[in-house]
């Protein structure tokens, strides 16, 4: 059974259930207040990004079934903020209350197998793939596909975890151990080397009467692994944005979400543009409409899954997000004391290498379509 079966509108005032309390939570709860919504946040701690600002809070496991009861009777509609939430726990909320996006999408952003199994099958190129269940079948996959190459885990891994780059003098068991992939993690898949010119994204989102919009698409730059910046509008093509755009189209629709979906995308030297990875959520690479856009990824989701108009997606400035990893974000004076930046720090107390604290973004004149 599904509680989703309506179009019916959530209007302001409504109660907004979030299932995740990271800092892409934190920023939708802020989105959501602007429109009149309250947000109530479902997490591990009650010190996490959105927990901090949200009008109600449930801490408790995602399997805890007791917990999930309560959450979804004191809410009107629920999205999630992080797609590695067990499908189970999403399954139980959907015959409880509407849930957008629903699990099907889930299931498909969740495991990097079928992932790629479904962006083939709706047309769309990827890097060549093997799903590997074992480092003897790993061995079979490197002949296949050659070296470099990289293994990943199918599920749970994110910023450059459960990867690694697998060359000619690779031992298999070594990487297969390094890798951290098991049966809980899905096995891994073996992705082929792709020359790439640079790697984009495109953020689209999608209504419950199923009209989809998008932003421009973004470049985006790396550093371990970690997005580090973006570049607002990506310098390509016209044709390569409206490819990009059109891949990002295709997905959501043939996703059926009712959401915010990243597709992560590389541009070869051709032109040619393969699908890396989606989320069926905001984005890192999406944090700049914020402050570029009159409706930011987050008020997108917000008015997406409360069946509301979802309005432009047009920029007023170009943009350069840079996040702040780690100890960065203890230059926060110089960025406050910068006129030209805008600062958002995430309210973590615990700084950790690698760990996303915040980002800063600077506008510039708008100098393309």
């Amino acid at each position: 059974m599904s509680h989703d079966d309506t179009p019916a509108v959530v209007a302001p005032g409504a109660t907004i259930g979030v299932l995740g309390g990271g800092q892409l939570g934190r920023m939708t709860v802020i989105a959501a207040a602007r429109l009149g919504y309250r947000c109530h946040i479902f997490c591990q701690s009650p010190d996490e990004p959105a927990a901090q600002i949200a009008a109600q809070v449930t801490v408790a496991p995602f399997t805890d079934t007791e917990a999930l009861d309560r959450f979804a009777a004191g809410i009107d509609v629920a999205t999630l903020e992080f797609e590695n939430i067990p499908l189970e726990s999403v399954e139980y909320l959907t015959a409880r209350t509407a849930v957008r996006p629903g699990a099907p999408a889930l299931a498909v952003a969740q495991d990097r197998i079928k992932e790629k199994d479904f962006i083939n099958r709706a047309g769309i190129a990827t890097a060549p793939y093997r799903a590997v269940a074992n480092p003897r079948e790993l061995i079979s996959a490197v002949a296949d596909l050659g070296t470099p190459s990289i293994l990943k885990t199918a599920r749970l891994g994110y910023d450059g975890k459960g990867q690694i780059r697998i060359e000619t003098d690779t031992d298999p068991e070594a990487a297969w151990a390094q890798c951290g992939a098991s049966d809980a993690t899905g096995g891994a898949v073996l992705e082929g080397f792709v020359d790439f010119e640079r790697e984009i994204s495109v953020i689209a989102a999608r209504g419950r009467d199923g009209a989809i919009t998008s932003y421009v698409p973004v470049e985006n730059r790396h550093a371990n692994h970690i997005l580090d910046e973006t570049i607002v509008p990506a310098p390509v093509s016209d044709t390569v944005a409206a490819a990009a755009t059109d891949i990002a189209h295709t997905l959501i629709a043939e996703l059926q979400m009712i959401g915010v979906l990243a597709v992560e995308m590389f541009v070869s030297p051709d032109g040619t543009v393969l699908v890396n990875e989606v989320a069926p959520r905001p984005h890192n690479s999406g944090h700049w409409t914020i402050d570029a856009c009159a409706v930011s990824q987050f008020e997108l989701l917000v008015r997406a899954v409360c069946n509301l108009p979802l309005a432009s997606t047009e920029r007023d400035a170009d943009a350069t997000m840079k996040n702040l990893i780690g100890d960065a974000a203890d230059n926060w004076p110089a960025y406050l004391a910068d006129p030209a930046a805008r600062l958002h720090l995430y309210g973590k107390t615990e700084t950790r290498a690698g760990r996303k604290m915040g980002h800063v973004t600077w506008l510039t004149p708008r100098m393309r379509s």
